[in-house]
């Protein structure tokens, strides 16, 4: 008898061949029969934050990937990833406690502040432009995450699964707005997309195994650099492009193209 493709996450529950058990914080929740279905899948898909460090601890597959569990909506971790694997990145720094104090002996106005974990869609990121609108960010955070303000007027959202590029565009802010962010009511461009920001999202994804993630980068001076990454990336981009990319990676799935083979690269 053929196993079922066991899916805990709901993204894939429009399609009968995928066996979606529902994320449960318990595990007494589910009957027994949906534990020893976990207990004996080879792979486990869309697993959750809940299950992705103990079922990658018994030895499952996952997909998407252990790593793009464990380092989504946390950009002091990606940061970190960035600069190990020594990818372009703007220049950042975390302070802790009474480092914050020493902010202002590291960056000058106007530069960027972010909420440094759970923050999406433009939430969580600010312009500071003056010592009150620091203190004001300080007050919200313990933990500051102090970036460089980049002079780009767009930037770009690479959506890379199975370590293919599946869609790539600018993202302009509306008037009046300077983040670039969809839910922040910015604009779609599909021209011109620079071959080399694709070519370093994909080599970014290959390198920290992320094999389904939309990647955020910055082109200065015609050079890209890597912003961050959200493996619960926005679908309107790709929508726009005639994509859709859950059937994208329903079909990849059933194709057995994902998840894609590991690379050492």
């Amino acid at each position: 008898m053929t196993q079922p493709l066991v899916a805990i996450g709901r993204r894939l529950a429009r399609y009968p061949q995928f066996l979606t058990l529902g994320p449960r914080p318990n595990l007494d929740d589910y009957p027994p029969e949906h534990l020893e279905l976990i207990r004996q899948a080879d792979t486990v898909f869309y697993p959750t934050e809940l299950l992705a460090p103990q079922l990658a601890a018994l030895g499952k597959r996952l997909f998407p990937s252990l790593a793009c569990h464990l380092l989504e909506g946390d950009k002091i971790k990606q940061t970190t990833l960035f600069k190990l694997l020594g990818l372009p990145h703007p220049r950042t720094r975390v302070f802790y406690g009474r480092q914050r104090q020493t902010i202002l002996d590291h960056f000058s106005f106007p530069f960027v502040a972010k909420k440094p974990r759970a923050s999406s869609r433009g939430r969580g990121v600010f312009l500071i432009e003056n010592q009150d609108q620091l203190s004001a960010y300080l007050a919200g955070n313990k933990v500051a995450y102090i970036q460089e303000r980049l002079p780009i007027e767009r930037d770009l959202r690479v959506v890379v699964i199975g370590f293919e590029p599946v869609c790539a565009y600018w993202r302009l802010p509306p008037e009046g707005e300077w983040r670039s962010n969809l839910a922040q009511g910015a604009l779609v461009s599909f021209d011109n997309v620079p071959p080399a920001a694709v070519e370093l999202a994909v080599h970014a994804a290959r390198a920290a195994d992320l094999d389904e993630v939309g990647l955020d980068l910055a082109v200065v001076s015609g050079e890209p650099l890597l912003l961050e990454f959200n493996v619960k990336y926005g679908r309107q981009g790709p929508a726009l492009a005639g994509i859709d990319v859950v059937d994208y990676v329903a079909r990849g799935i059933l194709a057995k193209r994902l998840p894609p083979a590991r690379s050492d690269t």
